[in-house]
């Protein structure tokens, strides 16, 4: 695999591209969510340096996953905050890795307890293409093919910077 890509030149051009969605799109007055813990951290330089007026929300979707009953609770579980309403509001949904698509389900799921946005917008940092489930970011920084046994993880959060772990097999 070659290097990791940096994370600034990452997040410049999903700013970019963002903004171009969001005015392509014609959807005004976004509401801005980022799935703990990474997806914060991206979410909150995509606000800060391309949508200064957008409130921003956090997810923890521990209790969304669908392995919860055979992982149970992990630590570190964190309240969600959406300080705004989702009805009819145009969310953008921000994480870190996409991977098999399950945590952007975790999400959704919790997303549509809150109320019926009037869409949502994912943008996602990395791709590492391992999909379980028909889920795409609309804004992606980049899509990596990892080995087997591999993973990607965003750490953080100042300076923010891909790392790769290797996964011990079951």
């Amino acid at each position: 695999m070659s290097e990791l890509p940096e994370i600034g030149p990452l997040l410049q051009r999903m700013g970019q591209e963002l903004v171009a969605w969001l005015d392509r799109t014609q959807r005004t007055d976004p509401a801005i969510v980022g799935i703990h813990t990474g997806g914060v951290w991206v979410a909150e330089q995509l606000r800060d340096q391309w949508l200064p007026e957008a409130p921003l929300g956090t997810l923890d979707i521990a209790f969304y996953r669908d392995d919860f009953a055979q992982i149970g609770l992990q630590q570190g579980v964190r309240p969600s905050e959406l300080p705004f309403s989702v009805d009819d509001r145009h969310l953008i949904l921000v994480d870190d890795v996409l991977m098999t698509g399950r945590t952007i389900r975790a999400a959704l799921n919790e997303l549509f307890d809150y109320g019926r946005p009037a869409s949502v917008t994912l943008v996602t940092l990395v791709d590492i293409e391992a999909r379980e489930l028909p889920i795409r970011a609309d804004i992606l920084g980049a899509s990596l093919t990892l080995p087997p046994g591999q993973r990607v993880k965003l750490a953080g959060p100042e300076p923010l910077h891909l790392t790769l772990t290797t996964v011990a097999k079951p």
